[in-house]
């Protein structure tokens, strides 16, 4: 096992993911043709270090900050929006390895380091439990990355007799116990391969099993290397923030493409030789820029407190979670609206097939509605949180 000996700074790291950029740009459309990011990217993001980001150090990662996480999926998206997504979610999910117990992660990344894991939150209740673990039967779609993945992270819910919830655990298994279902046929982001994992009766040792409620209301995990300030952070809101780094990177990628083309692209049925040269593009222009910016302002403001709060080896406290929430989908829908004025001043020719824009806008479109960052039920979770109602009251559990 390799294991480093000396931290690598965020802008060398983000520097390794800008140099990949033009690899990914060349491959977008073999990418999304063939529905799963190319072996070549594969190949090149893991010798770039770029799916250890968030891996402990002692374990061969290099264990570094979310806001570097941030920008580095950022840097891989103003490439491919769906190679930087796969990479994103295959740094979280090894990240979650990361607040189980040592023997989890040994198990994981012990023997190799550039084990890449998959990971879905919603649960089966397909679960039993047995002498020394569980066995876990279900299926679990969208799972982003399992196409490249030697592990699976998913979610898994315990019942009574009654039927009533006993606990919500996440588990781990090994994708060659699992198999892959081919269902993910969508607008955008088609590359990412995001298709559904099947179990089949998996044996579940107790130790790669993670009881979810302690870890998200009190930051209590089962990880004994309690040093790791990068594992202190608080579980939801990490683990919705990261989402938003390839839109970041989709937004940047379309304002620098428009004010490229601008020169040489004429205003069609106008007397203007030039974009460039329309006062109205320029205003658009900052617009765009500016709704681009504060997008950015709010995920680097929540990834500071995560970042902060983690410094500290504190529990982030409950309205600033929810605050957190609330970024992270005020982010996503500002970087979309970017990108439509973009496309509204660069024009329809933007959605032609040759055109990578109508790409960026399809990638951030869907997966600006992911879930976890869709800002009505984000908005409405600060909003109560600020208004005094307490997490039981809340519309989720994911605060």
């Amino acid at each position: 096992m390799t294991v480093i000996d000396k931290p690598v700074e965020a802008e060398e790291l983000i520097r390794r993911a800008t140099e990949l950029q033009p690899l990914l740009a060349r491959n977008a459309a073999k990418c999304e043709a063939d529905r799963r990011v190319p072996e070549e990217n594969i190949e090149a993001i893991r010798e770039a270090g770029l799916f250890r980001i968030m891996l402990p150090r002692r374990l061969g990662g290099y264990e570094t900050t979310i806001k570097t996480k941030l920008e580095v999926s950022a840097a891989l998206a103003e490439g491919c929006g769906s190679t930087a997504w796969v990479t994103a979610l295959t740094n979280v999910c090894a990240w979650f390895v990361g607040n189980m117990s040592g023997q989890a992660q040994e198990d994981v990344f012990g023997a190799d380091p550039d084990a890449r894991v998959a990971g879905v939150f919603a649960p089966s209740t397909d679960i039993e439990k047995v002498d020394g673990g569980y066995v876990v039967s279900g299926k679990w779609a969208w799972s982003s990355g399992c196409l490249h993945a030697s592990w699976a992270y998913v979610g898994t819910m315990q019942l009574g007799p009654d039927g009533a919830p006993i606990d919500v655990g996440h588990v781990i298994m090994p994708m060659s116990e699992l198999s892959i279902e081919d269902t993910w046929f969508v607008a955008g982001m088609k590359g990412t391969g995001s298709n559904t994992v099947v179990a089949d009766r998996v044996f579940v040792p107790d130790h790669r099993y993670m009881s979810i409620p302690p870890v998200i209301s009190q930051g209590i995990k089962p990880t004994e290397h309690n040093d790791e300030a990068l594992y202190h952070a608080a579980f939801v809101p990490f683990a919705a923030l990261i989402l938003i780094g390839p839109l970041l990177g989709l937004g940047r990628a379309a304002l620098k493409l428009a004010l490229e083309k601008a020169p040489k692209r004429a205003v069609s049925y106008t007397r203007l030789a030039t974009q460039r040269e329309s006062t109205a593009f320029q205003v658009k222009m900052a617009e765009a820029a500016m709704t681009l910016d504060d997008a950015i302002l709010h995920a680097h403001r929540a990834a500071d407190d995560i970042d902060d709060w983690a410094a500290r080896r504190e529990h982030m406290d409950y309205v600033t979670r929810a605050r957190v929430r609330g970024d992270t989908g005020w982010t996503s829908k500002r970087a979309r609206e970017a990108i439509t004025l973009i496309l509204d001043a660069h024009g329809a020719s933007g959605f032609a097939d040759s055109s990578p824009m109508q790409r960026i806008w399809r990638d951030a479109n869907t997966a600006g509605r992911h879930a976890v960052v869709n800002e009505l039920v984000s908005d409405e979770v600060y909003g109560k949180a600020l208004l005094g109602f307490g997490p039981e009251d809340q519309v989720t559990d994911l605060v």
